[in-house]
């Protein structure tokens, strides 16, 4: 069998946490940022989780990570 090529435009984007899930960053964060509010901002700075409906395609998308 020969080796699986990761895609390099999400293993940028995820990484994995000590107990193997997997962690990206939340959305909303670049830009028409005057209009939310510092709370809201300051949660969206927090990684997020990918969902467990993802992870068998993102497994697929980053099979060594």
């Amino acid at each position: 069998m020969p080796k699986l090529k990761t895609h390099r435009g999400a293993a940028k984007r995820f990484k994995l946490t000590g107990t193997g899930k997997i962690k990206r960053a939340k959305a909303y964060k670049s830009h028409i940022l005057t209009k939310k509010t510092a709370k809201r901002k300051r949660n969206l700075r927090q990684p997020g989780l990918v969902d467990k409906s993802n992870v068998k395609q993102m497994k697929k998308l980053l099979p060594y990570l």
